[in-house]
């Protein structure tokens, strides 16, 4: 799924919008994802508290419309306004469209009133942003070398990012 759909959409679409709509979280480009699917169910999972992403730009797809409520809630960005601020802009979830947005923008999900709802959510990264400064912790990244690919650093290859 990856090479056949995931990069393929990374980089002929959600990076050229990306540089548009957030050339602030664009450095060079954006290099790198990490893609999943979520599944809210009753008696299982059934929100999202509030939170950002470790992503520069994110992409959140409805796979599906068997659900009622369930609906995305957008505040401010993060560190933008304090932690007690409940101004919030709602976003229903029709299925096969996306929404897109910064991944330091906070949001969550609402409780799933029934049904069963399933997201395909795809975080998109950038190493030129990353090498700088670590978007979890906000502060340079420590690297250690490591096989495989990283999240999203590309100074060395990395998986971890840690404060000193």
């Amino acid at each position: 799924m990856d090479d056949g759909l995931i990069r393929p959409l990374r980089e002929r679409f959600l990076s050229p919008i990306s540089r548009a709509f957030f050339p602030e979280c664009v450095s060079g480009t954006l290099d790198s994802h990490k893609a999943f699917v979520v599944t809210y169910r009753i008696g299982q999972d059934l929100d999202l508290d509030y939170h950002y992403d470790n992503a520069e730009v994110t992409v959140n797809i409805s796979l599906d419309d068997s659900f009622e409520g369930g609906d995305l809630y957008f505040g401010s960005m993060r560190g933008r306004t304090p932690p007690c601020d409940t101004s919030f802009a709602r976003c229903v979830h029709e299925c096969g469209r996306g929404v897109l947005h910064r991944g330091q923008h906070m949001h969550g999900a609402m409780p799933l009133e029934s049904g069963e709802r399933q997201n395909l959510i795809v975080w998109v990264r950038s190493s030129g942003v990353r090498n700088a400064l670590c978007p979890m912790c906000g502060q340079p990244p420590v690297l250690m070398e490591t096989e495989g690919s990283g999240d999203g650093f590309t100074t060395k290859q990395v998986d971890v990012c840690t404060t000193v």
